[in-house]
Parts: C-alpha cells; structure tokens; sequence
C-alpha cells in the first residue's frame, strides 16, 4: 500500500492476517498461473509491489531458487519474518513516493495495491521503469463499480443489509481515494505506458467459505468506521456478522482484474 493516513485497511489490525489468507485462497491459483505462463525460472529478480501477505514471495521465492531474488516491499512490513529467506529481500517502501527498489526486474507484480494509491500513475511508471527490456508486469487490481454487490442474488433481509453495508464500505474507500473503476482500465493504462504483448482477464468468485471469512475480517476491521460515519449501527454489524456465520449466504467479492504485458 502507499502511505497515506487515510488508508482504511491497517496491515497491523489483528483482522489483516485473515484477509491476507482470504485474499491467497482466493486469488494466489489466478495470479501463479499468470505468472507460470510467464516462463518463471530460477534466476529470475522479481519486485512484490505492496506484498501485505507472504504467500506470493514465498512461492515466488521457490520458484526463482537460490540464484535468484524477491525484492519484497511495502510501508509495512510487519508481516515479513516468516517469508525471510536468502532469495527474499523485504524493504518497507512507498511505491508512489520512492525510487524503484532496484532496476533489472525480470518480474513486478502487484496485486489489490494500486486501488488505494492516491497517485497511481506515478506508481504505475515506477514499476514499468524497474523492468528489464523484455522483462514482465502483472497488475491485478479490483474493480467494484463494476460488480458492487456483496450478495448479487438478493433475495432476502439478510442481503439487502450485506449489501447495504457494502455501500458504505465503498463510500469510505473512494471518500480515501480509491478507484473503484480502475481494474477495467488496467489493459489501456498498460498500453499507454508502452508496454507490449497486453492482455487480461477476470476472476469473479461467487461464493465460498474464504469470501465469507474475507468479510467477516473486513467488517471487523472496518465495522467502528462506519458506525462513526452514520452508515451502520452497531446492531447492523453484529446482526450482519451473526448472518455470515450462518454460512448460508453466497458472498461475492469485486471482480479482479488481472492485466499484463512485456517492457
């Protein structure tokens, strides 16, 4: 994430550790499998952008070996004692207000970042410049106007509050400078920047049991902000978060979009 006091997700919150493992069951399958098809090997330098979670820098890290290097980066680094190893780097970094953390990349990946980053462009060139000629971007980001819904199937009370509470949460996201269309302009802003070779694709889950744990985090984490901001009660967050335990509900996250090209 970039550095900026209005950032609504702390990664030093006790509920950022489940979302961190919501966001790998989720998303790890779609993001390695772009990557594989990348041609990822041992030797490879690869920059984390906003890395949050371990699991993509470890996998990153077995898969580049011993000769290779995973500069992992974030402005908080709490996470990253357990993904130290030899091949892995982490560096606490603001990727819209800093150097690129190196050049040469063969590899820079960010996921679910650059929706937050006030200046995302500026980000955006930084992580380009990284890149060795030839070398890969991948940006997967989500896009919740596109599918702004926590319930699309709402047929009852129950989801009419999930999704009620969902509003506020993308109220508080873009009154902090969020995007919530940015994802769908990821293949445009990838060929602007000069890349080659663009492509992307969507995932959409549904419905399963890490949607619900994602949200059960998410509410928790955010649940006295938007108490505080007149858009839930507290009685609206329990009886939400009672409703989702329930495991009868199908939960649906924003669609993420996954753009990449060649330097």
């Amino acid at each position: 994430m970039t550095r900026t006091d209005g950032y609504l997700l702390d990664n030093q919150q006790t509920e950022a550790g489940q979302r961190f493992d919501a966001f790998a069951t989720l998303f790890d399958p779609t993001t390695f499998r772009h990557i594989e098809r990348f041609g990822i090997g041992p030797g490879w330098r690869c920059w984390e952008v906003g890395a949050g979670g371990t699991s993509v820098v470890s996998w990153l890290a077995k898969k580049v070996g011993p000769t290779g290097k995973v500069v992992a980066t974030d402005i908080d680094t709490s996470w990253a004692a357990s993904a130290a190893r030899t091949s892995v780097e982490v560096r606490v970094h603001d990727v819209a207000a800093e150097e690129p953390p190196g050049e040469g990349f063969d590899l820079v990946h960010a996921r679910l970042v650059l929706v937050h980053v006030p200046d995302r462009e500026k980000a955006l060139r930084s992580m380009i410049k990284a890149l060795r000629p030839g070398g890969r971007l991948l940006v997967e980001d989500a896009d919740p106007a596109l599918q702004p819904l926590l319930c699309p199937d709402e047929h009852g009370p129950e989801q009419q509050l999930a999704n009620r509470l969902r509003q506020g949460f993308r109220k508080l996201l873009a009154e902090r400078g969020a995007d919530l269309a940015y994802g769908r302009k990821l293949p445009r802003l990838l060929r602007e920047a000069g890349l080659r070779e663009v492509e992307a694709d969507a995932y959409f889950p549904v419905t399963s049991p890490a949607c619900a744990a994602l949200e059960t985090a998410t509410v928790r984490q955010i649940g006295q902000q938007l108490v505080t901001a007149g858009l839930a009660t507290p009685e609206d967050i329990e009886r939400h978060l009672a409703n989702v335990a329930t495991g009868s509900m199908d939960l649906a996250t924003a669609p993420m979009i996954s753009a990449w090209g060649r330097k």
